[in-house]
Order: structure tokens, then sequence, then C-alpha cells
């Protein structure tokens, strides 16, 4: 009876796919949320199929992150989908808008699904071409066009680093199913070149797709599409990339110079674009810069090796950022209702919080082995990204030991119900403190830097910290001295004449 589960799974998509290909002209978002509810509850039968006569890994792929991102999947797919028949009446295209959202949640849950490596790169690429219909849902917008343009491009540059990736792979291992590739890589005492400079490729691409400095300017400059679009990507799309590591983790966990590499991106990503986000006054615009960070955090988890980590944070953020966009126009009506309610109060005990909170996670390191300092410390650095915007000391460290519980409690189950590749040595050591070390200066930044709004190092960064360290405008000259983009022209205003000239 294995064949239920496999059959349900690729019934995800198809069902997805289906939707798209029959939207209706009349209520189109309505259908669309339809057919996502029809999504969630295959996803419901599909996990009880499971718990009943157990995985196929034949043609899919059931696991935990299968698991936890389908469930992810549906949940986003009906919730955004119903937002958009609320926030979107009366808008035109609405039929062309809902083709391209069904389009991407079939390809996300093919990528999420897929047993095959070749499939997974093609449906993220699928996925990006429905991405860029959505963006560009409203013609008329440059800035929407501008930062479409930058996606295509980016994503492009992905593709080929991906495709590059894949050809090594099928030539060295002989096959590109991620079961088939696990076996082949069990048998091998080392990696040769072919497959180490995949796992570079592989990197390149999840970077490049991931928004990571100083591909980050689309992610920041996408305001322009409706909120539904925006949560959908901030929320579901660019975390794809954490999905493809996770798959890759046999892989890339036997390559030193890609570990080194995801943990050097996404630690300079995490450290400069968590102190970009203070300068910002758009709610959404923080919520994009925001994104960037945590997608660097999340690949310097998996650099580390915390493969059970990331998937954890994936799903947390994912879910902590849907709500956040889609709530985001009553962002100033509630801290209205929050100033009325409640008196502010400073922060406190920034400084002697950071000093403990190093001593406890070493301690608590220490004791429990060598093999635990890894997920113990990223566990720390996620509990502590949030501390500089704690009112009060009490309140932080009760934070800081409810998350340093949770990533204990959540690493302990995950290797019970879903082993991964462990790392251990002198160059996980060394990167594990610098991760420490740079999520540390960035934590005692923001603090300073919110006690001392106006000090000297306040306005010695803050230009360079609201240009985004100039990062992307670099990137846009380069890249649009040879793709420039086709834009609309500028409307001008019509001359005003005034009574005397008539």
């Amino acid at each position: 009876m294995n064949f239920v589960p496999a059959g349900l799974a690729l019934l995800l998509p198809l069902t997805f796919g289906l939707g798209a290909l029959g939207v209706p002209t009349h209520q189109p978002l309505t259908w669309a949320s339809r057919v996502a509810s029809v999504a969630a509850a295959l996803v419901g039968a599909l996990g009880l199929s499971v718990a009943l006569w157990g995985p196929a890994t034949t043609l899919v792929r059931l696991d935990v992150v299968t698991g936890a991102m389908l469930s992810l999947v549906a949940l986003l797919g009906v919730v955004v989908t119903r937002f958009s028949a609320t926030a979107l009446t009366g808008e035109p295209g609405l039929r062309r808008y809902a083709r391209a959202l069904l389009v991407a949640l079939s390809a996300v849950t093919t990528l999420v699904v897929s047993q095959n490596l070749a499939v997974m790169a093609i449906a993220w690429m699928v996925t990006s071409l429905a991405l860029h219909h959505l963006l560009t849902f409203y013609p008329d917008r440059r800035a929407a066009l501008l930062a479409a343009h930058k996606k295509f491009i980016v994503s492009r540059l992905a593709d080929v680093s991906f495709a590059a990736a894949l050809a090594l792979i099928g030539l060295e291992a002989g096959t590109l199913r991620l079961d088939a590739l696990e076996q082949h890589l069990a048998v091998q005492t080392s990696l040769g070149w072919p497959l180490q400079l995949a796992a570079l490729l592989v990197v390149a691409g999840v970077a490049l797709k991931s928004a990571q400095l100083p591909f980050h300017g689309w992610l920041t400059q996408v305001m322009e599409a409706p909120t539904p679009v925006s949560a959908l990507l901030h929320a579901g799309v660019v975390n794809l990339g954490g999905v493809f590591l996770i798959r890759l983790a046999p892989l890339l966990s036997r390559s030193p110079a890609a570990m080194s590499a995801l943990v050097a991106i996404g630690l300079t990503t995490a450290v400069l674009a968590g102190l970009v986000m203070m300068t910002r006054v758009s709610i959404k615009l923080s919520l994009a810069w925001s994104t960037c960070a945590q997608l660097g955090f999340m690949l310097v988890q998996c650099g580390l090796g915390a493969w059970d980590l990331a998937l954890l944070h994936l799903v947390a953020h994912s879910l902590y950022k849907a709500y956040a966009f889609l709530s985001a126009g009553s962002t100033v009506e509630t801290w209205k209702v929050r100033a009325q309610t409640t008196r502010a109060t400073p922060a406190q005990g920034g400084p002697l919080l950071a000093v403990g909170l190093v001593g406890v996670g070493a301690a608590v390191a220490c004791w429990r082995g060598a093999g635990a300092v890894v997920p113990l410390s990223l566990s720390w650095a996620l509990a502590f990204a949030g501390l500089a915007g704690e009112r009060g000391a009490v309140a932080g460290l009760l934070r800081v030991v409810a998350m340093l519980g949770l990533g204990i409690a959540w690493h302990l189950l995950a290797g019970a119900l879903w082993p991964t590749p462990h790392l251990e040595g002198p160059l996980v050591t060394a990167l594990s403190a610098a991760c420490t070390a740079g999520l540390v200066a960035l934590a005692a930044a923001q603090v300073v830097l919110r006690a001392r709004p106006d000090g000297a190092l306040a306005r010695a960064l803050q230009p360079r910290l609201f240009a985004g360290f100039f990062l992307d405008e670099y990137f846009t000259r380069l890249t649009f001295r040879w793709w420039p983009p086709h834009l609309p022209p500028v409307a001008t205003p019509a001359p005003v004449v005034s009574a005397e000239a008539r």
C-alpha cells in the first residue's frame, strides 16, 4: 500500500496545476482559495497515509522535511489566497494573478516532494518565473518592473549555477536521485574535485536566489507588489534555498570549502542586513531587510551542520514573516493601542546580559560535550538575535532561556526522528567561534545604537547603513549595463493653464 502516500504526494502539485489551468473568469481568487483548501486537505490525508502505510521513497521523498514543508505550503496557500480575495477585490487582471499564484504553489510542492535534483531545479525555476508575473502585477509601476528585472537576472544566474552543479553531480555520481546520491557518497572516502566544485556551485546558486549581499536589491525593492505577494515571497519562495541545502546535506557536509562559504556569506549578510534594518522607517522595507538577515543566519546554520535547527528556523521564519506582512497595514493602529494601554520602558541590562549569555552558552556546550557546541551556540544566537529589542533585563533573559531550551529540545527530537550528517573538528569549532563573535558584535552594536541614537557611532554609521553600504548600486550599474530593463515611458503631467491665459 506504499503507492497511496506516493499517489497523494504527486496529487498535490497536480491539484495546484489543474487549478491554474481551470481558473474561471468570474471570481478567480475565490477559485484559487478553494483549490488551496483542497490541497490542504490532501496534505492531511497524506500524513494519515504515511502513518498507516509508511513513506514511499521510489517516486517521491517523504520525510520530516517534506512533512514540515508541505504543511507550511498548505497553510500559506490557504491564507494568501483568501487574503488576496479580500485585498484585491475589484483590481483588473485577477485571473492572471490567480493563475500565476497557483502555478507558483504547484512548483513549490513539486520541489518539496521530488526525489530528483533536476526536477527540483526546474521546479525552482518555474517558481521564479511565476513569481515574476506576480511581482509585475501592476505593469505601470516602474519601481516594481525594475525590481522584477533585477530578480530575473539574479535568478537566471542561479539557474546556470545549478545546471553546472547538476551536470557535475550526474557525471561523477551517475545519478541525480537523492537516495542514490546518498548511497554513492556513503562509500566514498573523499570527494573528488567535480563534487567539490558542484557543492560550491550549489552554494553560489542558493546565495543568489536567497538574496544574499550584494544580490539583495530586488528583495528590498519589490514593495510595489501586492501585499499577499510580498507575504508569499518572504514567507515561502526565498526560503526554498534552505530546503535545497538540507536536501544536499550529505554532499555539502563533505566539502569544507562549501561549508565555509555558507558561513562566510551568511554571516556577512546577517550582520550587515541586521544593522541596515535599524535605519528603515517603512514597515515593509524593514521586514525585507529582516528577511535578508534571517536567510543569512539560515545559511550559517547549514554551514555549521545544524540542519535540524535550519529547518526549525525556516518554518518559524515563514510563519512569522507571513503574519508580519499580512498585518503590516494595521501596524500603526496596533502601536497606538499599545501606547495607550502600556507604558514603554527603556531597555536595561543589555551589555550585562550579553556577557552572562556568552558564559551560559559556553558552559552548557562544554557540559553537553564537543558534539553539541554547534547546535547549542546557534540556539543561543537565535535567542540573542531578538534581545536588542527587549524591554527589561528579566524579560530578555527569560526569552533567551526559553529559546535556548526550544533549540535543544528540537535538536534532540529531530536527531531521533531525522538523522543528519554531524560535523566535528577544528574547522567547525573555528567557524562556530566566528559565528558567535559576529552575532555578539551585531547584538552589541544594536544595543549601542538604540541606546544612543545621537551618538558618534550612530552619526558615523547612519549614512552608510541607510544606503545599504551602496552594494545594490554597484550591482545595478554592472548588470544594467549589459542587460538594461525595458520600462514604460514616464507619464508627464499636462501643463496647467491659468484662467488669464485662456
